[in-house]
């Protein structure tokens, strides 16, 4: 009986793990190499990420850094 109980509390344990392990890989932040880490992104690195996704064109990408510049 005390068996069966701990093996319940192994498997639900074990199941609540694997829910958050994957939540946190699926909508985790992704943060680029040499970042902060603190989960705030500088506008220069947001700029950097839209640009290679091709959000944004290379003279908006040149335009912001200009802009964050002065």
């Amino acid at each position: 009986m005390v068996l069966n109980l701990v093996f319940t509390l192994v498997v639900i344990l074990g199941v609540v793990f694997l829910v958050v392990w994957t939540v946190r890989r699926v909508s985790g932040p992704h943060l680029p190499a040499g970042s902060s880490g603190q989960g705030a992104l500088s506008a220069k690195e947001i700029a950097q990420l839209r640009y290679a996704r091709g959000e944004i064109s290379r003279e908006e990408y040149q335009q912001i850094l200009s802009d964050l510049n002065h």
